[in-house]
């Protein structure tokens, strides 16, 4: 069973595990205007980032594969994604780990 561990971004963001303080943590640094939890349109969902107000949508997917109803979940926001014409960037714990490589994921948001 899945336990979120809490935890502070250096902004102060509350961050639901070490994996997601990694990526606001990269986002502030780069100097990269974010909020958390932005609602999905017509849903109850919310997305783990949003950037240019709301027109991107940063996910960290980090149990795909894990739960099938995860994996659905997963679905369902990229479906979301693409018929309201929001850009979705899905990061997996491969992304970050062992070596991060959020700077080639995310470097189109770099001004």
């Amino acid at each position: 069973m899945y336990k979120r561990t809490m935890g502070m971004a250096s902004d102060g963001h509350k961050c639901d595990s070490a994996s997601e303080i990694i990526i606001d943590d990269w986002l502030t640094r780069n100097d990269i205007p974010h909020n958390r939890n932005q609602k999905y349109p017509n849903s109850n969902h919310k997305s783990d980032w949003s950037v240019q107000d709301g027109k991107i949508f940063i996910e960290y997917f980090g149990l795909a594969k894990d739960s099938p109803r995860y994996d659905r979940s997963i679905k369902y926001k990229k479906g979301i994604c693409r018929k309201f014409g929001i850009k979705l960037i899905d990061i997996y714990p491969a992304d970050l780990y062992p070596m991060t490589s959020l700077d080639s994921k995310l470097s189109a948001l770099k001004k």
